[in-house]
């Protein structure tokens, strides 16, 4: 009875070991993908095959990115007041144009009063200054005089002409001409010119409002030098160059199409889109483009001739590319690709130098596909 146990275990072994081997032979065997296509004479005139070469052509392309219009530094204004203030009057709006030195503002204090005062308080002590140390300097060459009077006398009129001096910027800082002031043209009101030409963009203040010198009264915009500010990815930064050609459009009007052309390309990547920013310039200035508005853009991209093959060789399989090289008449061999850039019925192919001179099926590709699929079901 043992005996029998004993042989029946070894022949149960031996059957599982067969079938394991039998499931890794199968395993194997599908794994395996046929890649030659093999057609007798009678399926070669039922199927229009066709075959062509890979031949050298430049095919464009164009980048797809998106931006927004920005305005450089020099054309944004935000106008403050260096002393603060009340603001006494204003008519700007939102949207306003105003011209460059034009009145905008007219604001009052006491401390406009003060400083005046002491500039003409400064200017008489300096005539007085000036006189004596000029005496005191004739006195001092003949001997009539000490040094250290001479001195004192020289100390007094350069320390008066310093606080001129000094007062004389800070009166300009509130845009008062201190060769203009006397003492019968002391003002309590002092006027805010615009520095430049342009638009208002914001008004953030209002009559009888103090400001300080912090305060951002006004902001102005001159749109005649916009750009485009474009996000581009990093894997796509090497393939731009400054004066590359721009197409830029809004999603509102798509077929309106502003050229321009890159001006400066950042070399510094964001961390958290990974993009870099590319600025543009209009070839011409366009009053319906404003600051901030959204655009998407193409860039046209500098391409060298490659190796091409017409579209409709390339098969999809199992989330790759391949063509169907042939081996004689009656045999073609599936060999993965690696496209490019596509334009006119062609697509460039990157891994190509293995088919240069070589004939690829460029007509009935997928024909031979199911050919294949077919093979490998039964």
């Amino acid at each position: 009875m043992r005996t029998k146990i004993i042989i029946y275990g070894l022949l149960l072994s031996i059957g599982m070991g067969c079938s394991s081997k039998t499931k890794e032979t199968e395993v194997t065997t599908t794994t395996v993908m046929e890649k030659v296509v093999t057609l007798t004479n009678e399926q070669l005139k039922n199927v229009a095959l066709e075959v062509a070469q890979p031949e050298s052509r430049t095919l464009s392309a164009t980048l797809k990115v998106n931006g927004k219009i920005d305005v450089p530094p020099q054309n944004l204004v935000s106008i403050s007041m260096q002393m603060g203030g009340y603001l006494k009057s204003t008519s700007l709006l939102p949207g306003m144009f105003v011209k460059k030195n034009s009145v905008i503002a007219t604001m009052e204090d006491q401390q406009y009063i003060q400083l005046q005062q002491e500039y003409l308080s400064t200017v008489a002590k300096l005539n007085y200054a000036q006189k004596e140390y000029q005496r005191q300097k004739d006195l001092n060459e003949s001997q009539a005089s000490s040094d250290k009077v001479f001195q004192q006398a020289e100390a007094e009129y350069k320390n008066l002409k310093i606080n001129k001096n000094a007062l004389s910027e800070r009166l300009r800082l509130i845009n008062v001409n201190p060769n203009a002031l006397t003492e019968n043209s002391i003002s309590k009101s002092i006027n805010i010119y615009t520095p430049i030409d342009g638009y208002v963009s914001k008004v953030n203040v209002n009559i009888g409002k103090y400001v300080s010198p912090t305060d951002v009264l006004f902001e102005l915009i001159n749109p005649t030098d916009i750009h485009l500010n474009l996000k581009v990815f990093e894997k796509d930064i090497n393939s731009l160059f400054v004066g590359q050609r721009v197409y830029a459009y809004t999603n509102s009007n798509p077929t309106e199409r502003h050229e321009a052309k890159i001006l400066l390309i950042s070399k510094d990547i964001s961390d958290n889109e990974h993009s870099a920013e590319v600025h543009c310039h209009f070839d011409k200035y366009d009053k319906k483009l404003l600051p901030g508005m959204y655009m998407n853009a193409e860039i046209e991209l500098k391409n060298e001739a490659q190796l091409s093959i017409q579209i409709e060789a390339v098969v999809s399989y199992e989330d790759k590319n391949y063509v169907f090289v042939k081996k004689s008449n009656q045999q073609f061999e599936l060999t993965e690709v690696i496209l490019g850039i596509a334009e006119n019925d062609f697509i460039a192919l990157t891994n190509a130098e293995d088919l240069k001179g070589k004939e690829i099926v460029i007509k009935g590709a997928y024909t031979l596909l199911m050919q294949l699929k077919n093979k490998e079901e039964e």
